[in-house]
């Protein structure tokens, strides 16, 4: 069997670039809170001409690291020997 999505080269819109506002309305937040963490370095982005920019792929990679973080999560402070 033949599968398509590996034998058809992706298209432009699976790497468009976002713009904050974009993102805001794929993740279901606020700018302010993809403009902080652009700025802290916690989501994917770079700057054109002092403007965010997300590519959409970079996002989407994102999401999952994010998913599988949160499916094993650390052991937190309270619980970790003294």
């Amino acid at each position: 069997m033949i599968h398509l999505a590996k034998t058809m080269p992706p298209s432009p819109a699976d790497n468009a670039t976002m713009t904050i506002g974009e993102v805001a309305d794929y993740l279901k937040v606020t700018e302010r809170t993809i403009y902080r963490l652009a700025g802290a370095k916690q989501i994917p982005a770079f700057k054109v001409g002092g403007n965010w920019r997300f590519s959409k792929v970079d996002i989407e990679l994102w999401i999952r690291d994010q998913s599988a973080s949160t499916d094993n999560p650390k052991i937190s402070n309270a619980h970790r020997r003294k």
